[in-house]
């Protein structure tokens, strides 16, 4: 009897369902950031009339909605850096740097996550790809990063980052590939210290 499967579903079978999760979860993030961002962009050129025509001037043009004044404005900001403004250097230099960079680790990622079975590595794996993306996709259409989700207020201004859904996602990324890494480490020497102190 011939092997009746379709092309697609012999292609996937080489990949982990928590593989192929952590492809879809990074699909919903690249997705979700940009529809805020697109959203968002659209409100501000409302907001600052003065922005139509200019959004890939990057770094020229700023714009601020308030939402919940003292907390929590829309404050739109042109990153050439990385999450929440680091790394900030050269325009084109820094633009295509950190455009191969983020390519780069998104790719080792998705090659390192095609057979796990470690449901938080998948997490990490899904968001750190998909927040990479997000931000790429904005150095091939603007030049920068759009960032735009603005605390400072809520932290009585000790917290000066301004940043955007994919920032998130990596951030919740980098946390759980931190808590997967150093957490079963830890959860054994603490162990081996409850048990020398018995």
């Amino acid at each position: 009897m011939s092997d009746q499967r379709s092309p697609v579903r012999t292609m996937l079978s080489g990949f982990t369902p928590l593989a192929l999760a952590a492809y879809g979860l990074a699909l919903a993030v690249i997705v979700v950031d940009q529809i805020a961002k697109g959203w968002v962009l659209g409100a501000f050129v409302r907001q600052c009339p003065e922005l139509k025509g200019h959004l890939s001037l990057a770094g020229i043009t700023m714009c601020q909605i308030p939402v919940w004044p003292g907390a929590f404005n829309l404050t739109l900001v042109w990153n050439g850096g990385m999450s929440f403004g680091l790394f900030r250097g050269g325009a084109d230099f820094s633009r295509w740097a950190l455009t191969v960079f983020a390519v780069g680790v998104a790719g080792a990622l998705a090659y390192w996550a095609r057979h796990t079975d470690k449901r938080l590595f998948a997490l990490a794996a899904g968001c750190l790809i998909g927040g990479a993306l997000g931000n790429v996709i904005d150095r091939f259409r603007f030049g920068s990063v759009v960032d735009f989700l603005d605390f400072n207020g809520l932290m009585g201004g000790h917290f000066p980052w301004i940043f955007n859904v994919a920032d998130s996602a990596i951030t919740v990324g980098a946390i759980a590939l931190l808590v997967e890494a150093f957490g079963p480490p830890l959860q054994s020497w603490l162990a081996s210290r409850s048990k020398s102190g018995n």
